[in-house]
């Protein structure tokens, strides 16, 4: 009965908006024009690129306006809020929604299988309490069994207002584009022609069961609407979203139209519980039956900017086990204020179902936020002034905040929404200012950036987010786009996301050789040669003496967009950099570069031979009141003549966190000083005395 008063009221809208709507001119072009350029930059300012003839994409997203009744600005809003108006060859997004307008399908099999990333390897990487790998796997198992209910499927309803099968809308991006403005008619209380009357509509689009949420996204996309936006989508149509007048509804987020300068908002109360609070002795609190996720629900607000609606949802911090074998997790509570020195940028490669059941569970590990693919609601589960196990590096967990994505890097969904990116790059640029982090890449990481702690550790670290991470426009989000400088002596890796399409193998399981679907991707292939037939370069801590592969979850040889390095030599249209000890080539020629000039503080060996650390610990002497961790030097070593990108410049410390009462962790620092190099594709560490620093 439901469907058939909608068909109704979808018939009324036709009638209404096709006695007012503007007839299409009848010389439009068949395409877009000829001389428009291929490497086109993907996101401008409305207007300044050349005009966009009403045809391809554009054209679809303009009839299917009329034909529903939806002002085109508020279509082209919602549509690339969701997907950049990318059609991404039928495949579905991280959240299982597909083409242009995200029409959300039943999501598939292969990425249910309830794996989430970080439960594979030690997260907590503290070399001092490993963490048994029995404990944690079989936990992210069976998180899916626990998990909450799955998102709302929109593609089956899309399909039977229009009366189109699914399979089509999952590939057919006109089609696709015509059932999604038939679906957001839908959610439209009354006809109109006005945006500013359809903010409810959007809302309800975002598929948020939060109203918080759903609003949130409304504001993002009525705020891509007064900004305008143009852009070459994937499959090579321009297209358009003119900027709105201003008399839309405004809403929390207006005020950081320019550099999110709000930072006095929506914190969370900082004061951490007292020792007596945690003690497992206290009557009522940390004893064997105590939950804190139970206890602290509602007690704090989010750390967030005010544009994001934040959920708190407590990791659990407790202690578990019989006498002898006690035991507490998931994270550490501090008692003094830290230091942050990086964010990271995780992937969950697993559902957003199975968060909350594995992150209120106190034998599992934790990270500090997580942001839900569909509509980019942000849930904060670790206050940021503790820490999380995340990184499987107990250094940088010691220095960093966690950020999961809802997604995978290869399988299942194969790219993220543009709600989950904007939403991340709020969260980081408020993060940064208030931890005063630099937002550059040597200090928002991927977590495939972070380096092993140990020889034994390198090869079994983590890979995520991945190449298909567009690093740019992230970065362009953040108001830190990646520029080239004058006279620069080292580059920064940069191809045009929406171009550089690598060849990359292993997206299918069953066929590990076959090559991945065409996509764009923010890194570069490394050879040993300046020749795209030489073989890549090697890894040794990651392969040992066999060269690297093209594997997507192999980063043995490659760079990274914004990632800086030393140019070693340029032959031709040919670059080398100096990685992981030796010379590294890459194609970068004038009329397609994939790197800019850069300028930054290089270093380079005093002698040859000098040994690489994952880790910025302390010398033996400085240890007084912990147990002595050694220095162990990872298996690369940098000689005389090479030199590296300077990232930041630190004192060793080591935090002995092996107790549940922050009052009983234990500081040292040393005097030992340590440079932070971009080595290969992740950061690491030498001691400064081995290097000169050259300005």
């Amino acid at each position: 009965m439901g469907e058939m008063f909608m068909q109704l009221w979808l018939a009324v809208v036709l009638v209404a908006t096709a006695l007012s709507a503007p007839a299409l001119p009848a010389d439009l072009p068949a395409d877009l024009p000829a001389d428009l350029p291929a490497d086109l930059p993907a996101d401008l300012p409305a207007g300044s690129g050349a005009d966009v003839a009403a045809t391809g994409r554009q054209s679809d997203f303009a009839a299917a306006a009329r034909e529903y009744g939806v002002p085109e600005s508020v279509l082209l809003g919602v549509a690339y809020l969701q997907s950049r108006w990318d059609a991404n060859g039928g495949r579905p997004s991280t959240a299982g929604g597909y083409g242009p307008m995200h029409l959300v399908d039943t999501f598939p099999a292969e990425a249910l299988d309830g794996t989430v990333g970080d439960a594979l390897g030690d997260a907590r990487g503290d070399e001092a309490r490993p963490m048994p790998k029995a404990r944690v796997e079989p936990l992210a198992s069976s998180a899916l069994r626990m998990a909450q209910d799955a998102p709302m499927a929109t593609l089956p309803r899309a399909g039977r207002l229009v009366g189109v099968a699914p399979a089509r809308l999952r590939t057919d991006p006109a089609a696709n584009i015509r059932a999604g403005a038939a679906l957001l008619a839908s959610y439209q209380e009354r006809p109109s022609a006005d945006p500013a009357d359809w903010y409810d509509a959007v809302a309800r689009y975002s598929g948020s069961d939060d109203p918080a949420t759903a609003q949130g996204f409304a504001d993002e996309v009525f705020s891509v609407m007064r900004e305008g936006v143009e852009r070459r989508t994937d499959d090579g149509h321009l297209v358009r979203l003119d900027p709105v007048p201003d008399d839309l509804p405004s809403f929390v987020g207006d005020h950081e139209s320019e550099p999110w300068s709000d930072l006095d908002g929506s914190f969370a109360d900082s004061d951490t519980p007292s020792d007596e609070q945690l003690d497992g002795d206290a009557p009522g609190l940390a004893g064997e039956g105590y939950d804190s996720a139970k206890a602290e629900s509602g007690a704090r607000q989010a750390e967030c900017p005010a544009a994001l609606a934040c959920e708190w949802m407590p990791a659990a911090h407790r202690r578990f086990g019989k006498k002898k074998h006690r035991d507490y997790g998931n994270h550490d509570r501090l008692s003094r204020t830290r230091q942050v020195d990086y964010i990271v940028v995780h992937d969950t490669e697993g559902t957003y179902r199975g968060i909350p059941s594995l992150v209120r569970n106190p034998k599992y590990v934790s990270w500090h936020y997580t942001i839900r693919s569909r509509d980019g609601h942000v849930a904060q589960h670790v206050a940021t002034n503790d820490i999380a196990w995340h990184a499987g590096n107990w250094d940088v967990n010691t220095r960093s905040i966690g950020i999961e994505h809802e997604g995978y890097l290869a399988k299942g969904g194969a790219w993220y929404t543009e709600a989950m990116y904007r939403a991340s790059a709020r969260l980081v640029r408020f993060l940064a200012a208030k931890h005063d982090v630099p937002l550059d890449r040597a200090h928002i990481l991927g977590h495939d950036n972070v380096p092993g702690t140990t020889p034994a550790t390198v090869a079994g670290m983590h890979e995520d987010p991945g190449p298909y991470w567009d690093w740019a426009h992230y970065f362009d989000l953040m108001r830190r786009p990646f520029k080239a400088a004058e006279n620069g002596e080292s580059v920064i890796i940069l191809p045009s996301y929406a171009t550089h399409r690598p060849r990359f193998t292993g997206c299918d399981a069953a066929k590990p050789a076959k090559a991945c679907p065409p996509h764009g991707a923010s890194a570069v292939l490394l050879h040993t040669a300046p020749k795209k037939s030489a073989p890549l370069v090697k890894d040794v801590g990651k392969h040992g003496n066999k060269p690297s592969t093209r594997s997507v979850y192999d980063h043995g040889a490659r760079a990274s967009t914004g990632q800086r390095y030393a140019v070693a030599e340029r032959e031709g249209d040919w670059t080398a950099i100096w990685y992981l000890g030796q010379k590294a080539w890459f194609h970068n020629p004038a009329s397609a570069p994939t790197a800019v000039p850069a300028k930054g503080p290089l270093v380079t060996p005093r002698t040859d031979g000098v040994k690489v650390y994952g880790r910025a610990y302390p010398e033996k002497s400085a240890y007084k009141l912990a147990a002595h961790q050694p220095l162990r030097p990872l298996p690369y070593t940098i000689g005389t003549g090479q030199t590296y990108s300077l990232g930041d410049t630190v004192t060793g410390s080591y935090y002995a966190a092996n107790a549940f009462q922050p009052s009983r962790h234990v500081t040292t620092t040393g005097r030992l000083r340590y440079h932070q190099i971009q080595l290969g594709h992740r950061v690491m560490f030498v001691k400064a005395r081995d290097m000169r620093v050259l300005h």
